[in-house]
């Protein structure tokens, strides 16, 4: 699991040897590196690395010092998150003004229910909101509220990446936050943020999705908990769920359909992030089930993971997909009933 290895973040200007440079510190300290992420964006870069840190030839107050002293002189920031920090994973909402998103995980949160397993622990220590709107829903669950917002809706997204910081933050959900995130802060934290939009991604990307729909005619709407990446609404699909959109019903009833789904998304994504259950492979989630990602070949020949051995709800409930007519298959022939007098 990748909760066992210590991850190592690094963010900053783009330099030439800057990967080889953090990489030799982890060779000559005999870390070995298992999993490694890098891109640029505009001239800013992020490396990811899951390595094996068991045992490395150093401490690990060591390892911190020396990276951090090699960020300053590279002009880079350079984070190091050691599986025996803490046992609980920390989760930061992000939230502007609806509350049944947030309130869910709060609810989920106070009991127990964040996590399934016995030895997973899951906290959420920090609500955040580009308004205020939402303070007393975090002053209800005890949590501090922290309000980066102008006064107009556009955050202060230093101030927030500090906060993320300062509470040691594992994952980042947005629960019906209505900003879009910097690169910055999703290459900080790639892989590790979680939103939850109103439509079945790809279809009605961006602002007014439910409207949207409305718009187009559709008679089946839904929602889409999906990893952030710096194109909008485009992230690899964790979860969605549907519903029925009734003739002539108006974008505030489609939205109340679709509301309580949202949340339930959104819960299942987190779930499923904190389990380590699922992986992004070449753009696509994927259930780890503990097989290689590769492994299988699907009905229509593309290749992905045996997932049988998980109970996720990734998508319709399995009432909702037994409903479905199994016949006629194109190539296979119509079964017809046989008459007594044949």
């Amino acid at each position: 699991m990748t909760r066992e290895l210590t991850e190592i973040t690094v963010v900053g200007g783009d330099k030439t040897g800057l990967i080889a440079r953090v990489t030799t510190v982890l060779f000559e300290r005999g870390i070995n590196i298992e999993d490694l992420d890098q891109a640029v964006r505009d001239g800013l870069f992020r490396m990811t690395m899951r390595v094996d840190a068991s045992e490395m030839e150093t401490s690990s107050d060591e390892l911190r010092r020396t990276l951090g002293d090699l960020g300053r002189d590279l002009g880079v920031d350079i984070q190091v998150r050691f599986p025996s920090d803490r046992t609980a994973r920390r989760i930061a909402l992000l939230v502007t003004k609806e509350t049944h998103a947030p309130e869910t995980l709060l609810e989920a949160e106070a009991n127990g229910e964040l996590t399934e397993g016995e030895d997973d622990e899951a906290e959420i220590p920090v609500v955040v909101g580009n308004r205020g709107d939402l303070r007393g829903l975090a002053e209800r669950y005890d949590k501090p509220f922290y309000d980066v917002g102008d006064g107009n809706g556009s955050p202060d997204e230093d101030r927030l990446l500090d906060l993320l910081a300062e509470y040691d933050v594992d994952l980042v959900a947005l629960a019906r936050y209505m900003r879009i995130l910097s690169p910055e802060v999703v290459f900080r934290y790639e892989g590790r943020i979680v939103n939850v939009h109103p439509s079945l991604l790809p279809a009605f990307p961006g602002a007014q999705a439910y409207r949207q729909a409305k718009e187009a005619g559709v008679r089946i709407a839904g929602v889409t908990a999906h990893y952030v990446t710096t194109d909008l609404d485009q992230g690899p699909i964790i979860a969605q769920r549907a519903f029925d959109v009734p003739d002539g019903a108006s974008v505030g009833e489609i939205r109340r359909r679709g509301q309580p789904l949202e949340a339930d998304v959104l819960l299942e994504a987190v779930r499923l992030h904190l389990a380590d259950e699922v992986a992004v492979h070449k753009g696509r989630v994927h259930l780890r089930s503990g097989t290689a990602l590769d492994s299988d070949t699907s009905s229509d020949g593309e290749s992905g993971p045996d997932s049988s051995s998980l109970d996720p709800q990734l998508g319709l409930p399995d009432v909702a997909g037994k409903a479905n007519p199994d016949a006629p298959i194109d190539g296979e022939p119509v079964s017809r009933p046989v008459r007594s007098d044949d």
